[in-house]
């Protein structure tokens, strides 16, 4: 692919975010193509080192901030009428209320997400802490000659230690699950609005 295609491509890709932001990135690329034209690479060799337009696009559009691609969308193109005004007056009970549940559904789920992120590592605390507590009172236990008693504790303690190493891990992968899971859900709503502007 050649500079002017690739950049044609990524103007293309990147309709509906503001047209400021477009420039800048058309310009930032260009550069970048031209600066490895500069150190020796054929255009067509420093197009392909930028990588595909759909990964440039994708990675601009994470970057961009949602109150930014919702405010473009919002500008009007052109005057509203007055009919226009009035039907988004006598509507705004039902559209704003919409608004307000979609908004509601995905804060209880993105809440959801993160409780239940919490809730693991709660039950990882739990296990720490009950696995000291059944090891001194094993040895406790141990110390006065309850035999089997202490040994019984020091066996549930191990057996709490055990279990809270491998649930530790999980929190881990728990987490940096949820944190992606966050991100693409937030490229997915950006890509709501950016997506609609392609498509036209």
């Amino acid at each position: 692919m050649l500079k002017q295609d690739f950049l044609s491509a990524l103007r293309e890709g990147l309709k509906g975010l503001p047209e400021k932001d477009i420039e800048e990135r058309i310009t930032f690329y260009g550069e970048m193509i031209d600066d490895r034209i500069e150190e020796g690479l054929s255009e067509e060799e420093a197009v392909n080192e930028i990588g595909t337009v759909d990964a440039v696009v994708q990675q601009i559009v994470a970057e961009t901030p949602l109150t930014r691609i919702v405010g473009e969308k919002i500008k009007t193109k052109r005057k509203m009428r007055a009919w226009e005004i009035v039907l988004i007056v006598l509507g705004f009970p039902v559209w704003f209320s919409l608004l307000a549940a979609a908004g509601a559904v995905l804060l209880s789920l993105y809440i959801v997400l993160w409780v239940l992120v919490l809730v693991l590592w709660a039950v990882e605390i739990v296990f720490w802490v009950c696995a000291v507590a059944l090891l001194v009172a094993g040895v406790g236990l141990l110390i006065s000659g309850e035999t089997p008693a202490g040994l019984c504790a020091l066996g549930a303690a191990l057996l709490l230690a055990g279990l809270s190493i491998f649930l530790f891990f999980g929190c881990i992968a728990a987490c940096k699950g949820a944190v992606k899971l966050t991100k693409k859900i937030a490229i997915g709503v950006k890509n709501l609005f950016v997506g609609k502007e392609r498509t036209k």
